[in-house]
């Protein structure tokens, strides 16, 4: 293994000593580290901060410990960016508004793509998936599961590997951080109508409707988490008045 210049290291925590020795020797997906002594002995760090460092870089998805093995470089996974960000968003109201920006310009800008390469296989796809919005729709029920398998269906085509774990990041935590899943939705027929337009512009390879199609759909939810934040403001504030308050 390579050793790594102790003296820049001295001003850095224990983690990045890790990344760096990590990155500077190549390792890969399931190549092992040194023993955890001989590695505090190799980075100048004590064994304690060493211990502690390769905790937080497993909590991150970069190492995994496998006992009575040792540790090893983990393959990389979104997962653990999901689920941290999707929690630390919840109860962030600007954050939701800034996740719902950032999911439109990613899938309106990168639809012109999809429209290129997508299947009739993956168009019926989301035909099937919207026919099923639309049975849950009629009997206003949530469709929250066939919301993200469309969108995900959307873009399966690209291939993307990155693409599709940033779309289920922002997908994931902006539902936790709306709380769409309990937001009042007045008229979920037309939720469902606009995926539907979504996919016939797509499977008519029509570029500009669809951007235009995916863009008026974030709108629509831009309006209903509005009407559920005035709503709420309502409710408080009449909850607030003298006039329900228990004496």
């Amino acid at each position: 293994m390579k050793p790594v210049d102790r003296a820049p290291l001295l001003h850095v925590s224990a983690q990045e000593s890790l990344r760096v020795f990590i990155v500077d020797n190549g390792l890969k997906a399931s190549d092992p580290l040194p023993p955890e002594s001989a590695l505090a002995v190799q980075l100048g760090i004590s064994r304690n901060s060493m211990r502690e460092a390769i905790k937080a870089l497993e909590s991150v998805g970069v190492l995994e410990t496998r006992r009575g093995v040792g540790v090893f470089v983990k393959e990389f996974s979104f997962q653990p960016l999901l689920d941290n960000l999707a929690y630390g968003l919840q109860d962030s109201l600007r954050d939701v508004d800034e996740l719902r920006d950032i999911r439109r310009v990613l899938e309106v800008g990168l639809i012109e793509r999809t429209v290129a390469l997508i299947t009739d296989d993956d168009i019926a796809a989301l035909r099937e998936v919207t026919e099923r919005m639309r049975v849950k729709a009629m009997r206003d029920e949530s469709f929250a599961e066939e919301d993200q398998s469309f969108h995900q269906l959307l873009f399966r085509c690209q291939n993307n590997r990155m693409l599709s774990g940033l779309l289920e990041i922002f997908w994931v935590a902006f539902y936790k951080a709306s709380g769409l899943a309990d937001l009042g939705n007045p008229s979920p027929l037309d939720t469902w109508r606009d995926h539907q337009s979504i996919v016939e512009a797509v499977a008519a390879r029509d570029v500009a409707g669809a951007r235009l199609r995916l863009d008026a759909h974030y709108r629509g939810i831009q309006d209903l988490v509005a009407i559920n934040r005035e709503r709420e403001a309502a409710a408080d504030e009449s909850a607030a008045s003298p006039k329900n308050r228990k004496n």
